[in-house]
């Protein structure tokens, strides 16, 4: 029964054994699922951050004991930490201003983080190589989405800070 829970806490439900792109499908339902519950259930942030921070400190857990016996220590089918990696951004985003958003800039928004985050968990720059390769273990196959998830956040303030001061 735990085993049972705990794979489909690790891959999303079953999202992570998908054939295809099973992180770019969790990122996407992750990005849906994040702009239901900010625009359309309306959840205060308050209580969303208190579901991913469940979230987040169950994962180190959940990964770890799913890993354990498996001799590849970042399978693909492990897909929390892109849920981890892309709620970041989209929860700064909205909490940010503190202001209502309009749902159709926060759409664009969404589709701007949503790609962001693909392009930095994909590519990998340093450091999100850096606990990729380094860390074999839970704290690795998480901090890689969560730095790539940290990147598109100042990859947005300085598209921002451009913005405002030339256009």
């Amino acid at each position: 029964m735990i085993k049972t829970l705990n794979y489909l806490f690790v891959t999303c439900f079953g999202i992570g054994s998908f054939r295809y792109a099973p992180g770019t499908i969790t990122s996407l339902v992750t990005t849906v699922f994040l702009f239901s519950l900010f625009h359309i259930i309306k959840l205060p942030s308050y209580i969303i951050l208190f579901i991913l921070l469940i979230v987040f400190i169950y994962s180190f857990y959940a990964v770890s004991y799913y890993i354990k016996e498996n001799d590849n220590k970042d399978p693909k089918e492990v897909v929390v930490d892109e849920f981890i990696g892309q709620s970041i951004p989209i929860y700064l985003y909205e909490v940010s201003h503190s202001t209502i958003k309009d749902p159709q800039e926060a759409i664009l928004f969404y589709l701007y983080i949503f790609i962001l985050f693909r392009y930095f968990d994909i590519r990998k720059p340093f450091p999100v190589n850096f606990f990729d390769k380094k860390f074999k273990n839970s704290f690795g196959v998480i901090f890689d989405d969560v730095v790539a998830g940290l990147y598109v956040v100042l990859t947005l303030i300085i598209f921002m800070i451009i913005k405002s001061k030339f256009f």
